[in-house]
């Protein structure tokens, strides 16, 4: 096995706050898929933070793969889990991606929010 990319992104906790203030509905709906949504406590005090992580995690993934997020990478198309465990996953649902294996570290202190992503192949 090789590692085929790597991929951090940092987000402010803050900015994520603001935006469930003035946008919550339109957001999450442009970033999570419904299956997502269904983990997502959103009554949750750490919701902000929590969707800060995953958003990060769907940035790092995005930039390991070297494309970016554009025609042929949309954010629903990387979903981010948690196991029982509370260890973060990553399942995508195009193809093209699933010849490779994927490895997540994310981590937050507030107002910072950074995720960690491999791409294996």
């Amino acid at each position: 096995m090789k590692i085929f990319g790597i991929g951090t992104d940092i987000v402010n906790i803050k900015r994520i706050e603001k935006i469930l203030i003035k946008q919550k509905k339109i957001f999450i709906n442009k970033i999570f898929t419904k299956k997502e949504l269904n983990q997502l406590n959103l009554q949750s005090k750490s919701l902000a933070s929590s969707i800060a992580k995953k958003f990060a995690a769907k940035e790092a993934f995005a930039k390991a793969f070297g494309t970016g997020f554009g025609k042929d990478l949309s954010f629903k198309d990387i979903e981010i889990f948690n196991k029982k465990s509370g260890q973060p996953y990553i399942q995508t649902n195009k193809k093209k991606f699933s010849k490779f294996k994927y490895k997540l570290s994310l981590s937050d202190d507030y107002p910072w929010a950074i995720a960690f992503a491999i791409i294996i192949k």
